[in-house]
């Protein structure tokens, strides 16, 4: 059995997929450049201007959150975010006692 019959033996016949309705919209001007851009790669890919730049805005949203969210580290960065974490806790220098006084001096708490 090859991997696309598997893969089109799960999915359901298409009058049966349920189909997200798009309610949104998003409007973008751009140069005559851009457009003609855009419009050559829309038709390279096979899609319309509009799927084309859905598709693409999406990939490149999902890239951005994916690298801004995620922190990577390096062997040695690792070894000292692992150290730091089972070391045991430093005492509060002064400053941190009178931050901890000033806060709970104005933050209001049900477990007080």
């Amino acid at each position: 059995m090859t991997q696309r019959s598997a893969e089109t033996r799960k999915r359901p016949p298409r009058n049966q997929r349920r189909r997200t309705q798009k309610r949104e919209r998003l409007v973008a001007r751009v140069t005559a450049e851009d457009k003609a851009v855009i419009a050559h790669a829309a038709i390279l890919a096979g899609q319309s201007v509009g799927s084309f730049m859905v598709s693409e805005a999406r990939k490149a949203a999902l890239q951005t959150i994916e690298t801004r969210e995620r922190i990577v580290l390096n062997a040695e960065q690792s070894r000292r975010f692992v150290e730091a974490l089972l070391a045991p806790p430093r005492p509060p220098t002064k400053r941190m006692i009178a931050a901890m006084r000033a806060y709970k001096a104005t933050v209001k708490s049900d477990l007080d």
